[in-house]
Order: structure tokens, then C-alpha cells, then sequence
């Protein structure tokens, strides 16, 4: 018998050469039924994994994000064997899981159109029916990549191949008449998958390269029951409605010309007001936390970048001119500003008193993003940032990191994004060290430092091995959009590494010159990816303060033109200049139709009494009708919301 330690510390007796599902089944069926996979001292695996003597035991279900990943996964296993069943001559790619669901990709002459979906969703449900178990079966790795190849699926063959000199085991899943590549686990049956849809197909660069073939990637989502499945699809429908790419272009915030070039937006009057009215109340915050503005170069010689290590760990995600065997200087516009700003620091000699020292900069950035990746205003290749660095002590370096941090929150809960991110502690790969600069010990010690920060703090992160700059740690403040695509909008970073590759010096109290500790930090992130977001988060229908037209005048008939100049007047003259009078000779009612779906906030009808009394009639988005207000009390209300960033 072995002792299994189960969730909330019971333990029960099973008998040797018990799986882990045979512990679900002990626990009920309502649990049995439900279960996914399990987790044995903490290791996630099938349920049909055999438990070797004592130990901890967790079942989990589509309720755990572990049981939900494996749930998706299987789908889309269940998606690739129906492509296959009715076109056996298309290639099979990779099939992960993703949040909200999963995809498939695949090489095929045939068009998957939404009719064709149908026919493979309708597949998918015979597959289903047959409930075929999922098992797990290991090759040696030429016998893999023969098995492959004779089956013509050259992108298998290529994973294999990565894998192969490493004498690793290869691991595929069968079902039925389907054998696919995979390292699992999965759920034990396809029958389990009860409620599920294909949702949309676009296209994708094998391994997100565009120097590789376009494929076919079908997305769907999965759910274990129907009531749910159709509730997230209502979901995404009105994810479709609040899409920036969408939205944004019917209300003019902002435009695409393919003969520009993709990931290269431009800014429409009312997006480049909203834009500017970031900036403004940025700027301004910055400078009250002891900031000081630089302005520097948008490019610079190749010559920087080498001192920096972008040269040789983020050159292929730069827009570099010129070519290092035929030109005598090569330049790069800049990916980030930091080591231009380090020339401020380096302009003349500094000791432990010019300490912190806070640099900030409204800085315009181009990346080479590949153009499988671009997206509307979420992923660009120019774009603009509230980018800052700050150089202090080792004594200095915790406090002035929580600064930081505050900073970013004060900007995410006036905005009113606080509530949607989560953190991630983006940590190097010791695997990878060649992705890196520095020694495994200064990284220990970032890293340390960092931890010790962010448990101070209180901060609920999930860590992300491999995500870290070249040069350091970061804490990334991620984000969803409305089709839950996660990406990063702040990063604060702690550095020890460029200050040395610099020369960065200070001379300490002792009299000893010693290298700053550097922050690298956002304080809102990208402000063409917060206006995306902000978009969605708002459908269209901006707080006051940021709204590109807060008040729109309306006279009913063209006596009362006069008196609807005149409250523009006044609000002028309260600071209030986003105004406009609707002079047309329209009905008021078509007037009103129009400013709501343009998502006006405040919406004044002037007609014979209120030219006489001096008021408006006022109407407030979302709210309606609000009744006669005297015009010195209406901009008195306005004032007191653009000036307190009010949300409503």
C-alpha cells in the first residue's frame, strides 16, 4: 500500500500501481467526471499516470488554469485529426493552447472559409462521439523523424530535429487512426469535449517569422459546458464591438495606408488630442516626482549600440542604415532611449550628492517588428513612450524602485486600467546565456534584489523565465485586450550591468568611484498601445478629461446661434476649448442621435428659454437628460471633472 497525501493535507491508502485516476474516481464521480489531469509533488501529468510510493496528489479540472490549458490542448488535437480526416494532404504545424482557447496551424492548398470550418467543427463532433482515448507513447529520435517524414510532415520533422541531438526521448499522443507530436498531458478520452467552436481562421508565419511560409491558423475555444461556451461567445461579439482596430477607425481616432507601411498608424486629430493629453498629464506628473526631461536623438551611430550590447542581442529588431562592409558609419534608429540618455549622466563628473539622478524623456522608438505581429495600435513599428532612467546607490536603489511603481499606479487608476493588469517578474534564462550580458552572480544578485522588492510590496506576480531584458530583471505591468491577447504596457527594470559598459562613475562618501544601480521605467507604457487599450476599456466613450470633444452646443433654430456662442464663450474662458456648436439645419433630435453615437459627453440644447435665462439644457452621455443648468454652474462642473480626471 502507499500513503497519498491529498489536497488540504488528508491522507488516504491506495494499493501499489494506482493511477491518478483511480484517485479521482475514489473522490467521486462528480470529480472523476471532471477531472483533467492531475498533479503528483507537484508535477503535472495524465490521469492515467501510475503513482510510484508515497506522495502528494492534486486532481485538477477546467476550473484550474493548468486543467483549462490541458482541456484547450486536446481540442485542438481533436481539431488537427479532423483537417486530417478530410484533408489528408494538409501539413500539420503546432497546435497549442492560448488564453481563451487554442489554434491550430496548418499547410494547405485548400481555403479554410468559414464553410469549411463548419464542415471541420462538424468533424470535430464525430470525434467526439467516438471517445477516443488519448495515449502517450515515446520513439527514439531517428525512428520519430523517419516515422515523420514518411508521412510528408516536414514541420514535425523540424521540431524532432531540434530535440534530436540532445538523446531526448521523443513523446507523441495517438488517437484512433491520429498520431501527434507532443509532450502532453492531456484529458484521457475525446468524449470528455462537449461544448466547443471554431471561432475565426487567419494567417501565420511558421515559428512567427516572415521569411518563413504563410500558414493557416484556426482558432477556437472550448468550454465543458454549452451554457458557458455561449456566454463566452456573446462575450466575443462584444469584443468585436469594443476592438480598436474597429472602433477607432469608425470614430476617426485614428487611420492605416498600405503604402505607408504596416505597424505604422497615423493619428487622426481627435487620437492625437487624446494622445497629447496623455503626454501633457505625464510630463507634468513626472516633474512633480523630481524628473528631469532630456531630448535626444532619434538615431544614432552603430558605435552607441555596440557599447550598449543591442548591436549584438537586439539587432535584428532594429531598422539599421547603412551596411558595415561598404559604409565607413553605419546608424540605427533607436529601439530605446537609455543609452542616450546615459550621455547626460556621463556630461561631467558626479559623486553620491548628484544621487538620484531622474532622466525622462518623451521618446519616439522604431522596432522591425515581424508583420505577421502587428496589430492596429497594440504592436507598432514607430511608436512613442514616457521612457525614464534613473541612476542611484545601492541604498537608494529600493526606495527609488517603489517610487517607480507608485508612479505607475497613480497613471493605471486614473486612467482606470488598474483593475485589468497583473505583474510578471521577468527573470533570465540560465540556459540561455547567450542571450544575455553579465555573470550568472550579478544576475543572482538583480534578481535577489528585485524579489526582495516586490515581496516587500506585497506584489502578486507570476514569474517569467526568459523574459528578462539583456541587461537585467524587469517587472512587467501586463494587460489584456479585449480578445484577451496578453501584452506588457509598463516595465520598470533594474540594471547593474550598463553603467560599467558605459564608464558610469560617481564618487562615493568614501572617496571611491563606484558604478549607479540604473531604473529603466515607463510610467504609462506606449502611448499608442494605452490608447488601444484605453478604446476598448471605454468602447469609444472617454472620460471628460481626455475626451477629444467634451461639449457640444446646440442651438434649436438659428435665433439662438448668439446664445450657443455665447456658453462657448464662457467654457473657453473656464479653460474648457473642446467645444463645438452644431449650427446645422437639422432637427434637434438628429442632432442629439449624431453626438451620441459620435460618444459626446456632454451635449447642451439652447433654445428660447435658456437664451433668455442664461442656462443650457443639458445631456449627459449614458445618463440622459439632466435638466436646466445656469451656464456658470455648468463649466463649473465641468472644470472641477476635467480637473479631477473623473471616470464615469
Amino acid at each position: 500500500m502507499i500513503n497519498v497525501t491529498l489536497k488540504g493535507g488528508v491522507v488516504r491508502e491506495y494499493e501499489d500501481g494506482s493511477s491518478v485516476m483511480d484517485v479521482a474516481k475514489s473522490l467521486g464521480a462528480g470529480l472523476f467526471k471532471a477531472a483533467c489531469l492531475g498533479k503528483v509533488n507537484g508535477e503535472v501529468c495524465d490521469l492515467r499516470t501510475v503513482l510510484n510510493g508515497d506522495c502528494e496528489v492534486e486532481i485538477l479540472t477546467f476550473d484550474d488554469d493548468e486543467g483549462k490549458k490541458t482541456f484547450n490542448h486536446t481540442c485542438s488535437h481533436v481539431l488537427a485529426q479532423a483537417v486530417k480526416r478530410l484533408y489528408p494532404a494538409a501539413l500539420l504545424a503546432i497546435g497549442p493552447s492560448v488564453d481563451g482557447g487554442f489554434y491550430y496551424d496548418f499547410d494547405s492548398e485548400v481555403s479554410f472559409t468559414p464553410e469549411i470550418l463548419e464542415k471541420i467543427e462538424a468533424e470535430m463532433k464525430k470525434i467526439v462521439k467516438e471517445a477516443l482515448p488519448l495515449e502517450k507513447l515515446e520513439l527514439d529520435a531517428d525512428e520519430a523523424i523517419r516515422m515523420m517524414e514518411e508521412k510528408g510532415e516536414i514541420y514535425k520533422v523540424e521540431l524532432i530535429k531540434e530535440h534530436a541531438d540532445k538523446g531526448e526521448k521523443i513523446s507523441f499522443y495517438r488517437q484512433g487512426e491520429f498520431l501527434e507530436l507532443c509532450a502532453g498531458p492531456h484529458i484521457p478520452d475525446t468524449g470528455r469535449l462537449k461544448a466547443f467552436k471554431l471561432t475565426s481562421c487567419t494567417g501565420a508565419y511558421w515559428r512567427g517569422d516572415s521569411k518563413n511560409k504563410m500558414l493557416q491558423r484556426i482558432y477556437g475555444t472550448a468550454f465543458t459546458k454549452n451554457a458557458d461556451l455561449e456566454a463566452h461567445l456573446t462575450q466575443l461579439e462584444e469584443a468585436k464591438k469594443r476592438d480598436h482596430n474597429k472602433l477607432g477607425r469608425e470614430l476617426e481616432i485614428f487611420t492605416t495606408v498600405d503604402y505607408i507601411g504596416q505597424g505604422l498608424p497615423i493619428l487622426l486629430p481627435k487620437g492625437t488630442h487624446i494622445v497629447q493629453t496623455l503626454q501633457r498629464f505625464v510630463e507634468d506628473e513626472e516633474k512633480k516626482r523630481g524628473w528631469l526631461r532630456t531630448k535626444t536623438p532619434l538615431m544614432a551611430k552603430s558605435d552607441l549600440y555596440k557599447i550598449s550590447g543591442h548591436w549584438d542581442h537586439y539587432q535584428d529588431g532594429m531598422f539599421v542604415l547603412g551596411d558595415e562592409e561598404k559604409d565607413d558609419e553605419v546608424f540605427a534608429l533607436r529601439p530605446m532611449t537609455c543609452p542616450f540618455q546615459y550621455q547626460a549622466y556621463l556630461n561631467r563628473a558626479r559623486s553620491y550628492r548628484d544621487l538620484p539622478m531622474r532622466l525622462g524623456e518623451t521618446s519616439t522608438l522604431f522596432r522591425n517588428e515581424a508583420s505577421g505581429e502587428m496589430h492596429g495600435l497594440i504592436r507598432v513599428r514607430q511608436f512613442t513612450i514616457s521612457e525614464g532612467h534613473l541612476m542611484c546607490t545601492p541604498e537608494q536603489l529600493e526606495g527609488e524602485f517603489k517610487g517607480c511603481l507608485d508612479l505607475c499606479i497613480f497613471m493605471l487608476k486614473t486612467l482606470g486600467l488598474y483593475d485589468d493588469v497583473s505583474y510578471r517578474f521577468s527573470q533570465w534564462d540560465p540556459e540561455d546565456k547567450e542571450k544575455y550580458i553579465g555573470t550568472p552572480e550579478q544576475w543572482d544578485e538583480a534578481q535577489g534584489i528585485m524579489k526582495t522588492i516586490l515581496d516587500d510590496l506585497g506584489i502578486n506576480y507570476k514569474i517569467g523565465i526568459g523574459e528578462a531584458a539583456f541587461y537585467g530583471p524587469k517587472l512587467d505591468i501586463q494587460i489584456k485586450n479585449v480578445h484577451g491577447k496578453e501584452d506588457t504596457l509598463i516595465t520598470i527594470q533594474i540594471d547593474q550591468m550598463l553603467a560599467e559598459k558605459f564608464g558610469m562613475e560617481y564618487v562615493d562618501k568614501d572617496g571611491t568611484k563606484k558604478n549607479p544601480y540604473i531604473i529603466h521605467r515607463t510610467s504609462i507604457g506606449c502611448y499608442e498601445r494605452t490608447l488601444a487599450l484605453l478604446i476598448e476599456k471605454y468602447a469609444g466613450a472617454f472620460p471628460v478629461w481626455l475626451a477629444p470633444e467634451k461639449v457640444r452646443i446646440m442651438p434649436i433654430a438659428d435665433r439662438h446661434q448668439d446664445a450657443a456662442y455665447a456658453v462657448k464663450e464662457a467654457l473657453l474662458k473656464a479653460g474648457i476649448d473642446d467645444v463645438d456648436v452644431d449650427t446645422r439645419s437639422e432637427k434637434l433630435g438628429y442632432k442629439l442621435r449624431e453626438a451620441q453615437l459620435e460618444k459626446i459627453p456632454y451635449m447642451l440644447v439652447v433654445g428660447d428659454k435658456e437664451a433668455e435665462e442664461g442656462t443650457v439644457s443639458v445631456r449627459k452621455r449614458g445618463f440622459g437628460d439632466q435638466g436646466s443648468m445656469a451656464v456658470a454652474d455648468f463649466c463649473e462642473l465641468i472644470v472641477k471633472e476635467v480637473e479631477e480626471r473623473v471616470i464615469w
